[in-house]
């Protein structure tokens, strides 16, 4: 029988290039959003080590919103990302 969890990776590397592990991803309490933490958060669900339903409940996110910074990442790099900047990527 197979288990229903998946595996899960110990770290996967960060938007930095440094490896990233749970312990050093945004703490849940997180409010403010820099590009660096949501970077974080969609590399460490792109690499595994969190499930995009751990993360969006970990961090209080809909899913349209953490799809958002992934599809902003993948059309505009890290910059796609600055909240104020969102109007110039968007269209």
């Amino acid at each position: 029988m197979v288990s229903p969890m998946r595996s899960r990776v110990s770290y996967v590397i960060g938007p930095d290039g440094s490896p990233l592990t749970v312990a050093d991803l945004p703490p849940p309490n997180t409010r403010r959003w820099v590009i660096r933490r949501k970077a974080e958060v969609v590399a460490a669900v792109r690499g595994g080590l969190l499930s995009i339903e751990d993360a969006c409940n970990r961090y209080r996110l809909t899913v349209e919103e953490f799809l958002s910074w992934q599809r902003s990442i993948d059309r505009h790099g890290l910059p796609g990302l600055r909240a104020t900047r969102i109007q110039q990527y968007r269209g």
